[in-house]
């Protein structure tokens, strides 16, 4: 299978390197041709447009960072589906709403085009160790095909159902993610404002029962959310609007989940 990777930021960059030394014959495009360089010393090859890297490849994954971002990739002027064969597949690792993986589904299909969610988690050191978590969304017949490209950067891959079935998996993920947030943080504040200092505390929750990842990045931040805003605090808010909006379409309450989120994003000074 031939491969072509777009999206070589913290994340994607990893785990396109992965796909490289796998051995997959893989091409690569950017629209800086800095973010390029990296791989000068790797077998990849590159590509002037997306619709030409499409050209030299059966499966295109994509790891950009939003809905708008991946409709332009796919379906812009010299987008994917202008280079693209019949039978090739677009794997979308980006998280984005999965109504707009349907829509470019319904796009695709009439070329002959399939479209399939596989968000990630576990950033750029989970990719380059081979252990990202992947939330796969779609045929199975396609997901099998794919599923030796994504073995090459994760671990495990988890088929969870239909197209977009991916997508709501890692929304309800970055929710629960959001919610500690705010838990951690008001949790480390009370301790201190009760004599307990916030680095120990950190240190004697990270040993027990109440142990979380959110927790680990609250301490490593300083006890607050103010670095974690800075580097998140945008795309936590558009992932908790993402998976409020399905749970209003689906008639579904969300729960004290989407609250302490909220209360999260109102810490960050991003609220929904």
């Amino acid at each position: 299978m031939r491969v072509g990777f777009i999206g070589l930021g913290s994340q994607g960059g990893p785990m396109a390197r992965r796909i490289v030394e796998a051995g997959y014959e893989t091409t690569l495009w950017a629209r800086r041709p800095a973010s390029l360089e990296p791989y000068a010393d790797t077998a990849a090859n590159y590509a002037e447009s997306p619709a030409k890297l499409a050209a030299a490849s059966d499966l295109v994954c994509l790891c950009v960072v939003g809905d708008d971002d991946v409709r332009q990739v796919i379906a812009g002027e010299n987008g994917l589906l202008e280079g693209l064969r019949e039978g090739a597949i677009i794997a979308i690792h980006s998280t984005i709403h999965p109504d707009t993986c349907r829509e470019l589904a319904e796009l695709a299909a009439p070329r002959g085009v399939s479209i399939i969610d596989a968000p990630v988690s576990g950033g750029g050191m989970g990719a380059a160790a081979g252990t990202l978590l992947v939330m796969v969304g779609g045929d199975t017949d396609i997901v099998e095909k794919c599923r030796p490209v994504f073995s090459t950067y994760g671990n495990p891959v988890v088929h969870l159902g239909e197209l977009g079935a991916g997508q709501v998996t890692k929304l309800l993920n970055n929710l629960l993610f959001t919610a500690n947030l705010s838990a951690a943080a008001s949790t480390l504040e009370l301790g201190a404002a009760l004599g307990i200092d916030s680095a120990r505390l950190g240190e004697v929750v990270a040993n027990g029962t109440a142990n979380s990842f959110a927790l680990g990045r609250v301490v490593s931040a300083g006890g607050t959310l103010d670095r974690i805003a800075q580097h998140a605090g945008e795309l936590l808010r558009k992932d908790v609007r993402h998976i409020a909006e399905i749970a209003e379409t689906a008639g579904v309450t969300p729960g004290a989940a989407l609250t302490a989120a909220d209360a999260t994003l109102e810490m960050m000074e991003y609220p929904r």
